[in-house]
């Protein structure tokens, strides 16, 4: 057996989020989308049932041309492919626009776990929709001013699963050295590749897809440290025969999605043996932050284990007011499940839970994630000993 040192006081000291300017209404997005597709009427129709059941309401975009008339709109079906914005041209406006959002999440999350630009030792940046070099983890090194000598380590194409990735890589990190802390920043631009198809995968992709930057701050929980989640164990694994049901590739016109819709029965066949292995015959938990893929992910998971509507909620809000935000999208829940959470007086009994997130592969994210509105208790923080 293996040792594992680790340390029961690594949290998630502070979140902060970032939307683009330009809000997208699901309803008037689809009316676009329709006249669009007037010459394709069995695509009209598919695309009324997929926007209307999805879960989302609004979302966000950084490209203004969407909200544009259906004739007007670069990204929309049209007949002719020569006003169509190239991957290059999309990449290009992912440069110019994901730094800010970086920046505005980062800055948030700093002052939210209380914690000083100086005090930044690691810093990891989490992107699927754009890449460019030198990349955004030198802009926010320069523009925040971190230490040159910050660890930098970008996490780029693993797609929705990633952001959870970014923080169980941070808790093994400040649990092998204690003075770490480490920035985590998710920026995804999604509708940057909306498709000009009329084709069922990629109005799927267009239908619940938004725009967004998540941060926080993982590091060693003090007195002055509320609302913080404790990491504990987590897992990844990579399930089997799945590898063709969730394909993101790079064309000509920003990056193609392919999303089975066997993916919500795949992972109620795959996942309760690994939040088993996790839980170990143990009480399941009562906070489950569950990354909002798509809505029949979360009503999967819903009835494999009888969750309430109050357990599903933070990832159904996320889900209806933000859409699917790829990575950054699990750090969205998390927020919203400390804004329902509020304090009860100088209660100092966690709330145990689970946050699991899944991406390309298939791959599925899993770790413990207890929450302690009004901060760890002395008494739970320091070093022992697990045997995994």
């Amino acid at each position: 057996m293996e040792k594992e040192l680790f340390t029961s006081d690594v949290a998630i000291l502070g979140i902060g989020t970032a939307v683009p300017a330009y809000r997208l209404d699901q309803l008037e997005v689809l009316e676009r989308l329709t006249d669009a597709l007037k010459e394709h009427s069995d695509s009209m129709r598919w695309s009324k049932r997929i926007f209307k059941q999805c879960g989302v309401e609004t979302r966000y975009t950084c490209e203004p041309d969407l909200l544009s008339p259906a004739a007007e709109c670069r990204y929309f079906p049209s007949d002719s492919l020569e006003n169509v914005p190239s991957t290059k041209e999309r990449m290009e406006r992912y440069k110019r626009e994901s730094v800010p959002l970086a920046l505005e999440s980062s800055k948030k999350a700093l002052e939210d776990s209380h914690t000083a630009v100086s005090d930044i030792t690691h810093l990891i940046t989490v992107s699927c929709t754009g890449q460019f070099l030198p990349g955004m983890d030198v802009d926010l090194t320069m523009r925040l001013g971190l230490s040159p000598n910050v660890q930098r380590m970008p996490l780029q194409f693993l797609g929705c699963a990633a952001g959870l990735k970014a923080v169980s890589l941070a808790r093994q990190i400040v649990a092998g050295m204690r003075s770490a802390n480490v920035l985590i920043v998710c920026v995804e631009l999604c509708t940057l590749h909306i498709q000009p198809s009329s084709q069922r995968e990629a109005l799927f992709g267009a239908s619940f897809f938004g725009d967004g930057a998540s941060a926080c701050v993982v590091g060693r929980a003090r007195p002055e440290h509320k609302k913080v989640f404790r990491l504990g164990k987590g897992n990844t694994v990579l399930l089997p025969d799945t590898t063709d049901e969730m394909v993101w590739e790079v064309g000509n016109y920003g990056f193609d999605l392919y999303l089975s819709p066997n993916i919500p029965k795949l992972l109620g066949r795959y996942v309760p043996a690994e939040i088993e292995q996790i839980f170990n015959g143990k009480t399941l938990p009562e906070l489950w932050a569950i990354h909002p893929g798509g809505r029949g992910i979360i009503d999967t998971l819903q009835d494999l284990f009888a969750l309430s509507e109050e357990q599903t909620r933070p990832s159904r809000n996320t889900l209806r007011n933000y859409g699917n935000v790829s990575s950054a999208t699990i750090l969205f829940v998390l927020d919203e499940y400390r804004r329902e959470l509020t304090p009860a007086g100088t209660d100092t009994h966690p709330i145990c839970g689970i946050a699991l997130a899944f991406g390309p592969g298939l791959t599925a994210e899993l770790i413990e994630v207890d929450y302690f509105p009004n901060g760890i208790p002395l008494g739970a923080a320091g070093i022992g000993i697990s045997y995994v």
